[in-house]
């Protein structure tokens, strides 16, 4: 069996606010111990005090239980903004009629599959900015980004997606048409992320659209049967060649819980 394809996304997804234990932009983080605090800084917290409020100094405490069992791939920091770049996918009435069909017959091999929010194709991982550079990083993906026109792509083939730690699964279609126009736009996000020293994306990236998710690897249970008559629901459905096609019109950015979005000519 082959290894399941990697996809960007933090354990506990792109919609938290602050990661810690990523790379973040350097920048001033304290004095080293021994030296008085300069005028104005904030003296440390006890722990004694911070035991008596958990969860308010150092952020909210972590409970799987609350997002569906994910587990966080790095713990939160006060100040770290979880920011993620893609392109967003409108899902029309149609979509999720086809959506629907691959859910329901999924769930015959793994029941706890359930759909995505919302869609989207990613061109970015997962990365952790410093409140204060939110801003620049934008501005600078704004500026690379500035020349590049909308364009077409065919999202069509089924396939079965892990996150990096294994922890989730995910049921996406890949992009079978255009697949050039994404790499050229990641070879941009990828600069701004070297200016910033983050983490850049995969070297061979599979662009797709994630449709259904779970906790726990599901290759197992996915893979071969599951996949191929995913792949004929698909095939079958009334008009999924003009259904799977759409355009790429803007890129945007989610840096914990702003949204900044870049239109593309």
């Amino acid at each position: 069996m082959s290894a399941a394809p990697l996809v960007g996304y933090s354990s506990s997804g792109s919609e938290d606010e602050a990661e810690a234990g990523a790379r973040v932009r350097p920048g001033a983080e304290g004095r080293s111990r021994g030296q008085s605090p300069l005028p104005g800084q904030r003296l440390p917290v006890p722990s004694s005090v911070l035991h008596m409020f958990p969860g308010t100094e150092e952020g909210p405490m972590d409970d799987s239980a609350k997002h569906g069992g994910r587990v966080r791939t790095f713990p939160h920091e006060r100040g770290n903004w979880a920011t993620h770049i893609y392109v967003p996918y409108e899902a029309g009435e149609e979509f999720l009629d086809l959506l629907d069909a691959l859910l329901c017959h999924a769930q015959t091999y793994v029941p706890r599959l359930v759909r995505m929010e919302a869609f989207h194709l990613s061109l970015s991982q997962s990365v952790v900015l410093r409140h204060h550079w939110i801003l620049p990083f934008v501005q600078a993906l704004k500026d690379r980004v500035a020349s590049f026109q909308r364009f077409c792509f065919t999202a069509d083939r089924v396939k079965i997606y892990t996150n990096q730690e294994k922890t989730r699964t995910f049921v996406g279609l890949e992009v079978t048409s255009g697949h050039a126009h994404f790499l050229d736009l990641v070879a941009e996000v990828d600069r701004v992320m070297e200016e910033f020293d983050l983490s850049t994306f995969y070297q061979d990236p599979s662009f797709h659209i994630s449709l259904a998710w779970c906790v726990g690897d599901a290759r197992l249970q996915m893979e071969g049967p599951c996949l191929q008559e995913l792949q004929g629901i698909v095939d079958e459905f009334e008009d999924s060649e003009m259904l799977l096609r759409a355009y790429a019109e803007q890129i945007r950015c989610k840096s914990g819980n702003k949204f900044f979005s870049m239109p593309l000519k």
